[in-house]
């Protein structure tokens, strides 16, 4: 399982990033799919932009999204984080997929718990850059 960043990258970066790693779903765990400055990483936009590269896009934002009232630890406690992570273990299992949201580095977000969560199952590959990636 592999896990990226949109940052400030261009749609070109990030869709050659994807299928550098032969991604076949990227899987959008940002709490709010949106962005002012890049309209590309705007939900619909990066949809359509990655459906038009046969990557598979899927929003799971609501149920994995960071911003949670009480932190993000605590709500991996729920049972709603559980059934998410349980439905992502699914997905990750059918085609090669990436979690990705808007932070570069994975460690500074909330992918570090949904990654750990699933180190103990998966390998874990977070991406950096095209050449460059962490195991984790």
């Amino acid at each position: 399982m592999y896990s990226l960043g949109t940052s400030n990258r261009s749609l070109w970066e990030f869709i050659t990033i994807l299928k550098g790693f032969h991604i076949q779903r990227a899987v959008d765990v940002r709490r709010f799919p949106t962005s002012k400055k890049f309209l590309h990483f705007q939900r619909d936009n990066l949809a359509q932009a990655l459906e038009r590269e046969g990557i598979e896009y899927l929003y799971m934002g609501d149920s994995l999204g960071g911003y949670r009232k009480g932190g993000y630890q605590k709500y991996m406690q729920t049972e709603e984080f559980k059934w998410a992570l349980n439905l992502l273990k699914r997905l990750v299992e059918e085609k090669r997929s990436c979690i990705f949201c808007c932070e570069r580095l994975y460690f500074r977000c909330h992918r570090r718990f949904i990654t750990q969560a699933l180190s103990g199952e998966f390998k874990i590959i977070h991406i950096i850059e095209l050449n460059r990636v962490r195991e984790g």
